[in-house]
């Protein structure tokens, strides 16, 4: 028989001493069941929350961001305005990337490149703010220089939120320079998302490196060994999608998985019951809406009597807004795990307004204003969700659907899941959408210039307008407002902003959501604002 070492026999002592199952800690291997699917293992292709959760894992920042969404320092050890349209970042020494090629400025200038020539993304929510950029130095390896065309206050939460860096050395080049328009000076193709999935390009510095990504069945990673910051516990991570919150809780009540996101609410009191579960529940910045398609005057799936697009009359959009009681979906659907929301980013985030007013559900008054907009027998309408991507989205369509209906809009509902539904959103396909944004920058500038703004794609602005809202008066105020360096002025031009756009409804807020996770006793979760799922936050607990 093989003699266990004095120093085995303490190691086991000290798992027993944690209250741990010994095979948990020996293995060091950790399996996640996903509410959504990544759709990509390339850091750039779609910006989606599930996307860049994934890819932290193996893709880091110049700038990092906390739990609580508070901003750290990450590949840049300190970042600084030198004058209102330039930033100085300087770089940490020491990093190398997983393939053992050392991390310098190069790295970044070819990042920032690939981004402004990346024709595979689905959307251009990573070139924002660099669109902006007149030119990239990098006097030394560990020194970059940002300069753009419009003063950037919030260029730090920018980078922290839309830069994940690759290595210079996937592509070839003679010498790297800013000159996006002409390739910077890349001399083979740029990089596919095809490639990125293989694995064969997905080299990053991040404390994992990816093993393989099976869309359909799921990602292995394995810890990367040569990471500069705290090595993460688990050895080998899986991360598996489980569309459906039965299963996925089903698989962690049998073992299957250690953490599951997003458990459903109604569920948590059997989880609580359970001696071998736990679960943590952090309030998040992520809005959830409906975007109605206001910017044409022919839209696929609405059907009216006139034969025009009832969703461009103000008052139609304010009658649905009416029409839905938050109150309850809150408390009934979500379990009270969401905050009911009367305006377009939490209470307390920059922008926002102090008071708003209520929207207050009142299905006769909407009805009054259908009439008044000439609907007084309302119309046809299909709503359009995911089934997979936000806590009971479907649930809540269909509830959508029922206040909607009752005020005489006949409203039927097509759930999609995610993978299929976003493509098709990017595309316009939609009339009424559903939609979450989690406002990663803090700022109202975070949901405004995506979601409101009028879209003009080369100022970066309205990239995820797809209900092509364009209001002239909000455009006045709001886009200004993005350039004030004095945090003052630009927060009061951003409640200004704000209160126009609650008067003309571009979205229908619904609430913010309240994110999930339960796992095995034995563990702990770090619960994120930002609601990723971060294999580095899952530890043993002492």
């Amino acid at each position: 028989m093989k003699k266990i070492s004095r120093r085995a026999t303490l190691s086991l002592a000290s798992v027993a001493a944690l209250g741990l199952p010994a095979g948990m800690v020996a293995a060091q291997s950790l399996t996640i069941g996903l509410a959504s699917e990544p759709t990509a293992a390339d850091p750039h292709y779609h910006k989606v929350t599930t996307n860049d959760s994934f890819s932290a894992h193996i893709f880091e920042s110049l700038i990092n961001r906390n739990a609580k969404m508070e901003l750290i320092a990450g590949l840049a050890e300190s970042w600084k305005p030198v004058d209102d349209n330039t930033w100085e970042l300087k770089l940490r020494k020491g990093v190398k990337f997983s393939n053992g090629e050392p991390f310098t400025s190069k790295d970044v200038l070819f990042t920032i490149c690939r981004v402004l020539n990346n024709e595979t993304n689905v959307s251009r929510s990573y070139m924002e703010p660099m669109q902006n950029f007149t030119d990239v130095q990098t006097p030394d390896e560990y020194t970059v220089i940002i300069k753009s065309d419009r003063p950037i206050p919030t260029m730090p939460n920018e980078l922290a939120r839309s830069l994940p860096i690759i290595w210079s050395g996937i592509a070839k080049f003679d010498k790297l320079r800013f000159a996006p328009k002409e390739g910077c000076g890349v001399t083979s193709p740029w990089p596919t998302v095809a490639e990125f999935n293989t694995g064969r390009l997905s080299i990053g510095t991040g404390p994992y490196k990816l093993k393989s990504y099976v869309k359909g069945t799921g990602i292995e990673m394995e810890r990367n060994e040569g990471y500069w910051g705290a090595k993460p516990h688990w050895k080998t991570v899986k991360m598996v999608p489980v569309p459906n919150a039965g299963p996925r809780l089903t698989g962690l009540m049998s073992g299957d998985y250690d953490v599951i996101e997003s458990p459903a609410a109604r569920d948590l009191p059997r989880i609580k019951e359970n001696s071998k579960l736990d679960f943590v529940a952090t309030p998040s910045t992520r809005l959830i809406f409906f975007q109605p398609d206001s910017g044409r005057a022919q839209s696929p799936f609405v059907k009216a009597a006139d034969g025009k697009n009832p969703l461009q009359d103000l008052r139609v959009r304010q009658a649905i807004s009416m029409a839905i009681d938050r109150k309850a979906i809150v408390q009934r659907l979500m379990d009270g795990m969401a905050t009911v929301a009367n305006q377009y980013m939490p209470a307390g985030m920059f922008g926002s307004l102090d008071k708003p007013a209520e929207i207050k559900f009142d299905p006769e008054a909407a009805k009054k204003l259908l009439a008044e907009a000439g609907y007084p027998n309302g119309f046809e309408l299909t709503l359009t969700t995911t089934n997979d991507r936000y806590i009971n989205d479907g649930q809540i369509a269909q509830a959508v659907a029922q206040y909607l209906t009752r005020i005489g809009i006949k409203t039927t509902v097509d759930a999609q899941a995610a993978a299929i539904y976003f493509p098709k959103r990017a595309k316009r396909e939609f009339s009424f959408a559903i939609g979450g944004w989690p406002s990663e920058n803090g700022e109202a500038s975070g949901l405004f210039q995506y979601w409101v703004a009028s879209t003009n794609k080369d100022q970066g602005l309205g990239t995820s307008n797809y209900g092509g809202f364009s209001n002239a008066a909000f455009d006045k105020v709001f886009v200004p407002a993005m350039a004030l360096m004095d945090s003052a002025q630009r927060k009061a031009e951003y409640q200004k902003a704000t209160q126009i756009a609650l008067d003309n409804v571009p979205l229908i807020p619904l609430h913010f959501e309240s994110s999930i996770w339960a796992y095995k006793k034995g563990l702990s979760y770090e619960g994120r604002r930002d609601q990723y799922t971060l294999a580095m936050s899952v530890k043993p607990t002492k």
